[in-house]
C-alpha cells in the first residue's frame, strides 16, 4: 500500500467515523430549556467539537490500525471473504 492510498483509506474512515461520534453526548437547546432567539430547538447548546475532532482522530487511527493488520500482515481481502450466493457461471 503506498503512501497516498493509506492516506486516503484513512481519511475515508476518519470522515465516517467523524459522523459516528458527533451525536454521542450532545444536549439539544430544548433538552437544557435554554433557546436562543431566532435558533431551532435542536440545535446543539454546547458542541465542544475540538473534543469530537480528538476522540474521531483517535477512534479512526485504531480503526485503521485493525485495517492495516488484517490487510497487510494477514493478508485478508476483499477476496477473503466467503461469498453467499453460489457461482453459477461455471456449472
Amino acid at each position: 500500500m503506498s503512501i497516498l492510498t493509506g492516506f486516503a483509506i484513512y481519511f475515508i474512515i476518519w470522515w465516517v467515523t467523524l459522523f459516528v461520534i458527533l451525536p454521542i453526548g450532545v444536549r439539544t437547546q430544548a433538552d437544557e430549556q435554554d433557546v436562543t432567539m431566532g435558533t431551532t430547538e435542536s440545535a446543539p447548546l454546547n458542541l465542544r467539537m475540538g473534543r469530537k475532532l480528538i476522540w474521531t482522530s483517535i477512534v479512526s487511527a485504531a480503526v485503521f490500525g485493525v485495517y492495516v493488520l488484517l490487510t497487510m500482515v494477514f493478508g485478508f481481502s476483499v477476496d477473503s471473504i466467503p461469498r453467499i450466493i453460489p457461482d453459477m457461471s461455471k456449472v
